[in-house]
């Protein structure tokens, strides 16, 4: 069907939006579909005002990259063949083909397709490389957090080796922290291997089935058999096996949207007058669909060759970026590696200075190391992403990753393609203007005109009647309603069918048998328009030929009008308000048809009239013009309200479609994408030249695939500085560049799309979101995350799930780190003063995988603190101009990385080069620099939380067990400085069942005494740390607010989480076969326990002093508010005017 205006579109009224793009005449929206290339007039105008820059963290491209570059034009497709006649097609293939009667082609013989097929292999693309399942969960295994618990399970058996004796308890913990990490590892690699099992259940693996001709003979053979030279015969519905050359068609539309982004879809016939291959008129390509008419074509290139392929190619050549908590992760393992091998070394040096006893330092050296590991928090980690993957699944995001989870809750940039993401890939009826009247089909913000709440009014019955009868589109099913059906055919032509079907209800299906088609003239690119003659009656006959198409054709058809429900001659004051309704419709990007009929005189057109195409017997004049509709592909619903939550959560949001720039913005506009004026529309509106408007004088550009290769970097700084940005007819490399120059930038970049053309970007950013439904299998695998329902909206829950396992992560790990002092200093102590050991290797380990994991899973179902908080906080990493110099400042200080010559890529150092880098980089003083260097935005593991879990509650909690542990002691007649000298003593081993007899104030203490004694204290230590961690369960829960208030008693695990801590303790402490195993005494007192609630309470009081003291020196800084956000849900939207357009005098 014929597409829109041809001319450039006037607002209505004289206001209308604004531009970035300044069109010629024979630039616009083209009635056959085949929209032509705007000139992007003020890409210049981007003032250069910053001095280059020592390095931009883009590869230099070299000679042969910039040619690559230059020509990327062409899309960087090697196809050339839409260029040569069919006669050197022919030759250059070895095939017979004839134009005039292509039925009668000879094509290949059966042993030529036999030969090629041998020499060439199948029809399908070669599957993506991947890893075995063996190589996944080593990959999972050899993780930082994984490496760093093997480390220490290594060094408690050498510790084990040093002293059999003192150690034996090595055995179990070394196998322990072993095994967890095993574990670790299985539960991600487990949950990486559901997510591609699910994927590999999404992707339909049905062979297809392909009509050729071989010897003359039309045959059915499975895709994968097609060759190059192969003549196929396509047809409505079918799915492109290959590419071809199509040497004769009949109507032929196909759907080139997953390939190039198009909406709209495209002519294919013989002959061409581009030279880019994806604009070619008589090229067909692998994957698309043929949506109308049939054609006889060529296969020129087929699997890996075609187009599809390439863009496959060019995924795979991508390497995915690691994440941001995967970064964030292994710089925490390195700081709590730093931190412990510091202090093995100074106790090792004081071990050595105080006893000169080396297995004795070494052994307290291993020992002090093992205490910094936190055991549980590796796993805490894994449990919870695994939980909020489980929880977005339900809300229909599968997480390919568990990295992604958190991923998407970072992202800084959200780049979205157009068609099928944003839209529906659906053509929709927004307005019709019959009878002198405008009317609105849907129901949005800025649509004007009147409902249609009468489907048999004068005008909207005709156009309707019109729009159901004269069509080729054909149904699926007709025993569903029009909603349920799949319509194959013209998309434009379908939007109409599917209005009339939804209109006109049950009399739909009845009116073409009713009033049956004696005759018709397909849509073709000369008429561009339709028309069809049916036995429809009148009081002058019993035939009506009805007619649609575009607009400036079908009136010049036309000599009379419907107006004031009456056909009246068309004069120049008809045509003045045909125009202006026309440019109005044109002004939104919409896509114009118009309607004309008329009602043929019996005497001279008789029921059995014999209409004949060739001979023209049918009148080509003198019609009455019913009207014009406007289509487009509307926004799905939810999608406005999800980009203006995106936004307004600080999110920059922006299009990258292959689509036409018009339609592209004036989407943006319904959508919350594009609000500001455009340097044009600023011009317009003030009356000056365009070079005279200033950067900061507008806020929304349109940027056209075409001049990306020339932009220069202060180009693409002045688009990032841009709040609104679109980039339109964008290709696949275009694309990679987007992303790649966004990261430079340090943006965390996070792609959606859902055609083929969008999968190289998915890959390349640092998350790639796939649609489900209308996702091609391409973009599926080199996505990490995919919306199983399309819905946009989906979207921005996981990124909200995401900032809550973010805020959430931090949270457990504040909480988790805070026993480390308490673990630690007891064995300091235990060395350097001396005193008793007042906790043991097994006790640790008891708090670490024991009750503290319990407790800390419990965040993982934690809510967030207020319903939108978190989407009212920036992100967590927000690009300013600051973080740009300092990103920049950083890598100029880097070694340059080697170039390829060759492919302008960086060259790949070895993996051992690598690892003698990393171990050289903190002798040097740029490792420093940049590690001290403050950056904005929040990390994972920053001071803050490391000044809480390790000094002020960890320093806390301490002296609460140092407390506990010496008034039990003194309760057992043992006073602190007595527990000191019996800790000191030389040549006797006290507190121990053998241990020899003490008196002390006439008092003996046996070695079963002291044991018992030194047991029980432990005990009290144990629980000591369980309920200072209990009231720091409840701290840790407090980030917006102070630790008061329900929302501290929202998450009913909590209370299962420190009950099964609690539980656990109970057991261990009170049923005696337990207490040899972990140290500890059923005799032991819960009065005692009292003193640690009594920290808990100073803990908690600390907190909250605290927090109010920060919320003086750092105030939290939320998202400024935006002016122009639409909100309100699309379905409940009301209209801002209501009007009709009158007849003019």
């Amino acid at each position: 069907m014929p597409d829109d205006a041809s001319h450039e579109p006037k607002p209505l009224g004289g206001g209308g939006l604004p531009r970035t793009i300044t069109f010629t005449a024979d630039e616009t929206l083209g009635a056959g579909g085949n929209q032509r290339t705007p000139h992007l007039r003020n890409l210049r105008t981007f003032p250069s005002r910053e001095a280059p820059r020592a390095m931009l963290p883009i590869p230099e491209k070299s000679e042969k990259a910039s040619a690559e570059a230059s020509s990327d034009k062409a899309k960087n497709v090697d196809i050339t063949e839409h260029l040569l006649s069919l006669m050197e097609v022919c030759e250059k293939f070895s095939v017979q083909a004839n134009a005039e009667h292509p039925q009668d082609s000879f094509g290949l013989s059966s042993a030529q397709a036999a030969d090629l097929l041998a020499r060439h292999g199948p029809n399908t693309l070669t599957p993506p490389k991947k890893k075995s399942s063996w190589r996944k969960f080593l990959a999972c295994l050899t993780s930082l957090f994984n490496l760093m618990l093997i480390a220490a399970g290594i060094l408690e058996y050498i510790l084990l080796g040093i002293d059999y004796e003192n150690n034996k308890a090595n055995i179990y913990m070394g196998a322990i922290l072993i095994v967890v990490a095993f574990i670790n590892a299985a539960v991600e690699w487990w949950q990486q291997r559901k997510s591609e099992n699910t994927l590999a259940a999404l992707l339909k693996m049905i062979p297809a089935k392909t009509h050729v001709i071989r010897e003359r003979k039309l045959e059915s053979i499975q895709s994968a058999d097609v060759v190059a030279g192969d003549v196929l015969f396509l047809r409505m519905g079918d799915k492109i096996p290959a590419d071809c050359y199509v040497f004769s068609s009949s109507d032929l539309k196909v759907d080139n949207s997953s390939l190039t982004g198009e909406s709209e879809p495209q002519e294919r016939g013989a002959g061409n007058s581009m030279r880019n291959p994806l604009e070619a008129t008589n090229l067909a390509f692998n994957g698309t669909l043929a949506v109308s008419g049939e054609a006889y074509a060529i296969v020129v290139r087929t699997g890996d060759n075609t187009v599809l392929g390439q863009i496959a190619g060019l995924t795979a050549g991508e390497e995915k970026a690691k994440s941001p908590l995967n970064h964030e992760i292994a710089i925490f393992v390195r700081i709590i590696a730093s931190v412990a091998i510091f202090t093995a070394a100074v106790f090792f040096i004081a071990g050595m200075a105080l006893y000169k006893d080396f297995p004795f330092a070494i052994n307290f050296a291993i020992g002090t190391f093992v205490a910094w590991v936190p055991e549980g928090l590796p796993a805490t980690v894994t449990m919870l992403l695994t939980i909020a993957a489980k929880r977005m699944a339900a809300e229909n995001v599968l997480v390919k990753d568990l990295q992604g989870v958190e991923t998407l809750g970072a992202i800084t940039l959200l780049a979205t393609d157009k068609t099928g993401t944003l839209t529906r890939n659906q053509m929709t009826v927004c307005n019709v203007w019959t009878n002198g009247v405008m009317y609105a089909a849907t129901r949005g913000h800025s649509d004007i005109g009147e409902p249609i709440s009468d489907a048999t009014a004068r005008g909207i019955r005709e156009v309707l009647y019109i729009s159901a009868l004269c069509r080729s589109v054909k149904f699926d099913r007709t025993d569903v309603s029009m909603d349920k059906r799949q319509l194959l055919g013209d998309a434009t032509e379908s939007g109409l069918v599917r209005f009339a079907g939804m209109r006109l209800g049950e009399e739909f299906d009845e009116l073409l048998p009713r009033h049956a088609k004696v005759f018709e003239i397909p849509f073709n690119s000369a008429n561009k328009w339709m028309l069809s003659i049916h036995r429809l009656p009148h009081a002058s006959g019993p035939l009506t030929l009805l007619i649609k198409g575009a607009p400036e054709r079908v009136l010049r058809l036309c000599s009379t009008i419907l107006s004031g429900n009456v056909v009246i001659p068309l004069t120049d004051a008809q045509r003045a308000q045909y125009n202006e309704v026309y440019e109005y419709m044109a002004s939104q990007g919409h896509r114009v048809l118009a309607f004309a009929q008329l009602q043929l005189d019996g005497s001279e057109y008789p029921d059995g009239y014999a209409f004949d195409r060739k001979k023209e017997n049918y009148p080509a004049s003198g019609y009455t013009f019913m009207g014009l509709t406007s289509l487009e592909d509307p926004p799905k619903h939810g999608v406005r309200e999800a980009i203006g939550r995106c936004r307004s959560a600080g999110i920059q949001v922006m299009m990258v479609t292959g689509d036409h720039p018009l339609t592209a913005e004036a989407i943006g506009r319904k959508i919350n994408l594009v609000l500001g004026e455009t340097r044009e529309g600023v011009a317009k509106r003030t009356g000056r030249p365009i070079e005279d408007i200033g950067e900061d004088e507008f806020d929304a550009v349109v940027i056209h695939g075409e001049h990306i290769a020339e932009m220069t970097d202060n180009d693409w700084d002045a688009v990032f500085r841009k709040p609104e940005v679109i980039f339109a007819r964008t290709s696949p490399k275009n694309k990679l560049e987007i992303v790649a120059r966004a990261q430079a930038l340090g943006h965390i970049c996070g792609v959606t799309g859902d055609g083929v053309n969008d999968s190289p970007a998915l890959k390349k950013a640092d998350l790639g979101i796939a649609m489900n439904e209308s996702g091609s299998d391409v973009s599926k695998e080199a996505a990490s995350m995919i919306i199983l329902d399309d819905n946009f909206a989906s979207i921005v829950k996981g990124i909200e799930e995401g900032r809550l396992i973010f805020a959430n992560l931090k949270k457990s790990i504040r909480y988790t780190l805070t026993h480390s002092t308490p673990e630690v200093i007891p064995q300091i102590l235990y060395i350097i003063v001396p005193l008793p050991p007042m906790i043991t290797s097994i006790m640790i380990l008891v708090i670490d995988l024991g009750f503290e994991i319990f407790a800390a899973l419990t965040y993982a179902w934690e809510p967030a603190e207020s319903a939108n908080g978190l989407m009212k906080l920036p992100p967590r990493k927000p690009v300013t101009m600051r973080s740009i110099a300092q990103l920049r400042a950083r890598n100029a200080r880097q070694p340059q990385v080697p170039i390829d010559p060759a492919t302008g890529k960086p060259i790949q150092e070895s993996r051992g080069a690598r690892i003698l880098q990393a171990m050289r980089a903190p002798f040097s003083k740029v490792w420093w620099q940049d590690l001290t260097e403050k950056s904005d935005g929040e990390i994972l593991v920053d001071g803050d939380l490391l000044s809480w879990s390790y000094i002020e509650a960890g320093l806390i909690s301490t002296i609460s067990l140092i407390v506990v542990f010496f008034v039990i002691l003194n309760h057992h007649g043992i006073s602190p400085k007595q527990a000191r000298l019996m800790a000191k003593a030389t040549g006797k081993d006290y507190f121990n069942k053998d241990s020899p007899d003490y008196i002390y104030n006439g008092h003996l203490f046996t070695g079963e005494d002291q044991f018992y004694a030194l047991n029980e204290a432990r005990t009290g230590v144990i629980f000591s740390i369980y309920i200072l961690q209990v009231f720091n369960l409840f701290i840790c829960k407090a980030r917006l607010r102070l630790p008061f208030g329900k929302f501290m008693f929202r998450n009913v695990r909590t209370f299962y989480g420190f009950s099964a801590g609690l539980l656990l303790l109970v057991i261990i402490t009170y049923i005696p076969p337990l207490n040899s195993v972990f140290n500890s005494s059923y005799k032991s007192i819960p009065l005692y326990w009292l003193i640690a609630v009594g920290f808990g309470f100073l803990l908690l009081a600390y907190a909250t002093a605290r927090m109010l003291v920060l919320r003086k020196s750092k105030p939290l800084k939320w998202n400024p508010t935006i002016d122009g956000l639409h909100m309100h849900p699309t379905v409940w939207s009301t209209r801002h005017t209501t009007r009709s357009i009158e007849p003019t005098a």
